[in-house]
């Protein structure tokens, strides 16, 4: 990865960072929001399985189109997928909010969903190119801060704005993904990259190293328990320790800020250590033992613990699952080069989605067949301790031509 020197593209990093900031907010509104519709969706006469059918249709679009926008990153630029990716995303969303069937709002949610995974191919791989070895851990951690925020912003706003039907809600995202898009034609500019001689071979393919290899596995393995706390999170704190489920969701709106704040210091943290895996490997540790504490605190409520208790055990779960994503995808990108991040950050992001789209169905299942929350929670730990001995060592990733402060900046445009 490159980036330009201190002075001249100064102003400009920041304000691609605000851009892509804005962008990944505008589009997990659109892949993770729809839960928060479930209410509005049951009033206007869809089953539960319609409902679940439509709040995964994003994601299945997610999944299908990632490799292909970070293919299209590394050949076309960052500027011209993302813009085109959200502009996408706008029209579908608003197919959504004027469909008159279920059948064809969720073709237009999958389509939304298709359109939106350009900004996870696209817009990390801008601020790494912006920015310089010694702060891209800083820089991907406010970038991923918008996965939270956007989160956030879906369950208050959401739900309010479907007060007389879903449409509403769908309208809205529609116009947040098109005034993103416009944003970024405006005020995006590709980052330079390397020149290539007349003649040289072109960069080797980085799956050579056991590098990526691995933390893919391990960012997959970390997603089991962040999705586990995601999605069953509200339920436990309602049914286990009986709050209203709106105070639930407001304290799960709030907790949000904490996951960015928590992505946010480990970026800064990888950057003061010089690496990506070594703080990976010990905030995966870290999230084996607060969902191990979630599962403990699950088994002892109501008879021993009080409902305090298992507030604090969930919003501490939902702010330190999310902190490993920032270092991972900055790992990625840096272990890749600016020839292949595009379509490593695919790679990334696909696996890491496929793992979240088994982890919640089968957790539920655990949790029907009578084993209930202790146990998901137990299974989401172990996965998280199994991602901690994933992790490659500082020694591999030092040996690697991304090691972090092995990348020089080069000059902007």
């Amino acid at each position: 990865m490159t980036a330009p020197v201190d002075g001249a593209g100064g102003d400009a990093r920041w304000r691609h960072l605000g851009v892509s900031l804005v962008g990944l907010v505008a589009a997990c509104a659109v892949q993770n929001g729809l839960p928060f519709l479930t209410v509005a969706l049951r009033a206007d006469g869809l089953s539960l399985t319609a409902i679940g059918l439509l709040v995964s249709a994003p994601t299945a679009g997610l999944v299908l189109s990632l490799l292909a926008w970070g293919a299209a990153a590394d050949r076309y630029g960052e500027r011209l997928v993302l813009s085109a990716g959200l502009g996408i995303a706008a029209v579908a969303m608003t197919g959504a909010a004027l469909a008159g069937t279920t059948p064809a709002t969720g073709l237009w949610l999958l389509l939304a969903g298709a359109g939106s995974a350009s900004v996870h191919a696209a817009s990390g791989r801008l601020v790494l190119g912006w920015f310089p070895a010694s702060r891209r851990g800083l820089a991907m951690g406010v970038r991923q801060a918008g996965q939270p925020i956007g989160v956030g912003v879906a369950a208050l706003a959401l739900p309010r704005l479907a007060g007389d039907g879903a449409g509403t809600a769908f309208a809205a995202l529609a116009a947040g993904c098109a005034v993103t898009a416009v944003l970024i034609g405006v005020l995006v500019r590709d980052p330079a990259r390397p020149a290539r001689s007349p003649g040289a071979p072109r960069a080797a393919a980085p799956y050579r190293s056991p590098v990526l290899w691995r933390v893919h596995a391990a960012s997959t393995l970390l997603v089991v328990p962040q999705f586990v706390v995601a999605a069953f999170g509200f339920d436990v704190l309602v049914r286990e320790a009986g709050w209203s489920a709106g105070g639930a969701g407001t304290l799960l709106a709030v907790t949000q800020l904490g996951g960015a704040a928590a992505r946010l210091g480990a970026g800064v943290w990888s950057d003061r250590a010089g690496s990506r895996v070594g703080p990976l490997r010990l905030v995966a540790a870290a999230v084996a033992a607060v969902v191990g504490t979630l599962a403990v605190v699950a088994a002892l409520t109501p008879d021993v613990l009080a409902p305090a208790a298992v507030a604090a055990a969930v919003v501490a779960s939902a702010v330190v699952t999310v902190s490993p994503n920032g270092i991972a995808f900055t790992s990625v990108a840096e272990q890749a080069g600016s020839a292949w991040a595009g379509r490593a950050l695919g790679v990334h992001n696909t696996v890491q989605n496929l793992g979240a789209t088994l982890t919640v169905p089968l957790a539920a299942l655990l949790v029907d067949g009578g084993a209930g929350y202790p146990a998901a929670c137990a299974a989401a730990a172990v996965a998280a301790a199994l991602a901690v001995g994933v992790v490659p060592g500082r020694a591999v990733e030092a040996a690697s031509h991304g090691a972090p402060r092995a990348v020089e900046p080069a000059a902007g445009r």
